[in-house]
């Protein structure tokens, strides 16, 4: 009797990743491929999502049983009711300014909503562009709508940036007699079954046609359940963005913070819009690689560097209008990078101290997870700075997201 194999997708800012698991939760699979049109652009997630399906070996693929899905969070969509994009999604790091009364009336005591980044001030934007007679999906739940072929259905944690409250299980009751109330998914559980895998679709990819589709959950916390987090562990995922998250006892509502419930733990976290986006501005992977080799990590380069991505951060500090700090650039490329490894490992601290001054204490050990984890020479900078003992997992995203699936129910 054949396996039965369960599957993660996670959808970054820069591409796909696949990654399949057996029953014991062992990597059979797993493969990578970069968007081809660019983030913003929906067609660019299927088509990466398409070469990875194509690429899966038969054997395993049709017997793929389950799939649940990860994506960036906040990154949202206006699609037409028959699931095409209206045009490019405003992604997580876009704030938009433009409805800040109406934003404000509708939140009234939700800080968290109350922000230019959050999804109901993407959906409003969007509103104003298309009309009521949409859709506002984020990432993963549009994904997950192209397998089932029905845009029905959203997860719980994806949707809290546009205003969804875990602890209620409801919509807030401002959102009742607006026009736009129609163009929000349904909610459901992260971990839950939604249903089948479109038939043309699973005859097109040669996927098991009995393919149960599960309710996803945002990037970060696929990369806390592939971490494993415990109690007194805090997480960083350095990808594109920096994140930080912890458990804690009980939710927290603050701009810039959200607070999810993962296996049964309330999860408080924030993510900056500085990361590894802003390395690869100026170096190659192979140059930071050969770079970080010369830099040592006992020194301090007193170049004080605010590396964000772009104008604006979310987290640890909310400013739609923060300016990125980027120069002096000494002559030196290694001092360069070990000056932007500093000024990201001090936004990753000023995110701790974020989240003590919420919940009351800092984590015994942060885990780090996502690419820049496997750099040592920003790992002993990030030590120096913050103080608290880091250790890399070797776990992708995507693994995560497959772990959601085998336990899903």
């Amino acid at each position: 009797m054949p396996d039965n194999f369960y599957g993660g997708l996670d959808f970054g800012t820069s591409g796909v990743r696949i990654s399949i698991i057996d029953l014991h939760k062992e990597l059979v699979y797993s493969n990578s491929v970069p968007y081809l049109y660019g983030f913003k652009n929906p067609n660019s997630w299927i088509n990466s999502c398409e070469k990875l399906l194509d690429s899966i070996p038969v054997e395993v693929k049709s017997n793929l049983n389950k799939l649940a899905i990860s994506g960036t969070s906040g990154t949202l969509i206006a699609s037409n009711l028959k699931g095409e994009p209206m045009g490019k999604a405003i992604p997580y790091d876009q704030a938009c300014n433009e409805n800040k009364i109406l934003l404000e009336s509708l939140t009234s005591g939700e800080d968290h909503l109350q922000t230019p980044y959050s999804s109901l001030a993407k959906a409003l934007n969007l509103i104003d562009k298309y009309g009521t007679n949409i859709l506002l999906r984020h990432q993963s739940d549009w994904i997950t709508g192209w397998f089932l072929k029905d845009w029905t259905y959203g997860e719980e944690g994806n949707n809290i940036k546009l205003g969804w409250d875990i602890k209620k299980g409801s919509w807030p009751i401002s959102f009742l007699n607006t026009s736009w109330q129609k163009c929000l998914p349904e909610i459901i559980k992260s971990g839950k079954i939604i249903g089948l895998v479109n038939s043309d679709l699973a005859k097109r990819f040669n996927l098991n046609k009995k393919l149960i589709l599960i309710s996803g959950t945002t990037d970060s916390n696929a990369s806390l359940i592939a971490a494993s987090l415990g109690k007194e562990d805090g997480l960083t995922v350095l990808g594109t963005t920096i994140v930080v998250k912890k458990i804690i006892d009980k939710p927290v509502k603050e701009q810039g913070i959200t607070t999810h419930r993962v296996n049964g733990d309330w999860i408080c976290g924030g993510a900056s819009n500085a990361g590894c986006g802003i390395l690869s501005k100026f170096f190659s992977n192979l140059e930071i690689k050969e770079l970080s080799r010369q830099i040592n990590p006992s020194k301090n380069t007193s170049l004080n560097l605010l590396p964000l991505n772009s104008k604006g951060e979310r987290f640890p500090i909310n400013n739609s209008n923060l300016e990125p700090i980027l120069g002096p650039r000494p002559v030196s490329d290694s001092l360069y990078l070990h000056a932007l490894f500093e000024g990201l490992a001090n936004i990753e601290l000023k995110g701790w101290e974020k989240l003590r001054e919420l919940t009351g204490s800092l984590p015994k050990k942060i885990i780090t997870i996502g690419g820049g984890s496997k750099n040592p020479q920003w790992r002993k900078i990030r030590e120096k700075i913050i103080n608290i003992p880091i250790v890399s997992c070797n776990k992708t995203t995507s693994f995560g997201a497959a772990l959601l699936a085998i336990n899903s129910k």
